[in-house]
């Protein structure tokens, strides 16, 4: 694919020097290791490389979510790419689902998830932030994932919310028991909650509050990643990683009036086939 006016690239020169700019016909991006013209990469096929006036080799990268993901601007935490992929599998997040997210933030959570839903799903993201909001907005912009999102400038404890049948619910707040019987009520039966809480205070209040109100399949989680340094005759680990970022929590809706209660199955009237023996 060919370089266009308008069009995203990522400029990588190293794992940590690297620009995710917007190119555009008559403009320059200014490094430390060269100025890179615009003009003279329109046209160029997304991987080839550009030589700057200081001889340094950069490479034309077409961006991914995680590019866009990672550099998002921000006024808040954003949730890493190691918690956001655990969270889609562990609640189940694909084609076609309906999210409801509580807390946008700087919508690192929200650029994955609206990547991930299209083309037949939508993400419903609630905040009371404008400021947060409007870098929300242009996050989500910058991505190209704002036609899967509906923002929404809403105080869920003041004004209540209106879902039905969420799929999926997210909540990303400094109080999350606060707000979970609300969520409770627009999951669907079965539909899954992911919890990001940065203490394990929040943690255990959270995890004891989702056991009250209809929760089930409750886990949390702390998830941690080492990278390797891969280098012929001394490949090590890195002396630098991410360490701790947040805890999650996660359940499925049961219906409130099960909540509390057990079923018992009489095995006696159990029948295993001879494929299960």
């Amino acid at each position: 694919m060919k370089i266009s006016d308008g069009a995203y690239v990522l400029f990588f020169y190293q794992a940590s020097k690297n620009w995710l700019t917007k190119v555009e016909k008559g403009k320059k991006l200014h490094t430390h290791i060269g100025i890179i013209d615009f003009d003279q990469v329109l046209g160029l096929e997304y991987g080839t490389s550009i030589v700057t006036p200081k001889q340094k080799k950069v490479y034309l990268m077409e961006p991914t979510i995680y590019d866009f993901v990672m550099k998002s601007d921000r006024k808040t935490q954003i949730v890493y790419p190691k918690d956001l992929g655990y969270i889609a599998i562990r609640t189940g997040l694909k084609s076609g689902s309906n999210v409801l997210e509580i807390g946008t933030g700087s919508a690192s959570l929200t650029t994955f998830f609206a990547s991930l839903v299209e083309p037949g799903g939508h993400v419903f993201t609630y905040d009371v932030n404008e400021e947060f909001m409007e870098i929300a907005s242009k996050n989500l912009k910058k991505s190209g994932m704002e036609k899967n999102v509906t923002m929404l400038k809403h105080d869920i404890m003041k004004e209540g919310l209106e879902h039905s049948n969420a799929d999926v619910a997210i909540i990303d707040l400094g109080d999350p028991w606060n707000v979970l019987q609300l969520v409770h009520r627009c999951l669907k039966n079965s539909g899954s909650v992911a919890i990001i809480c940065p203490t394990m205070n929040q943690l255990e209040k959270t995890a004891k509050r989702m056991s009250e109100i209809g929760f089930a399949d409750i886990e949390s989680s702390e998830i941690m990643i080492r990278n390797i340094e891969a280098r012929e005759g001394k490949t090590r680990p890195s002396m630098r990683m991410i360490g701790h970022t947040t805890y999650l929590i996660f359940g499925r809706k049961i219906m409130q009036d099960n909540a509390n209660s057990e079923t018992i199955v009489d095995d006696s009237k159990l029948q295993i086939t001879n494929d299960e023996q």
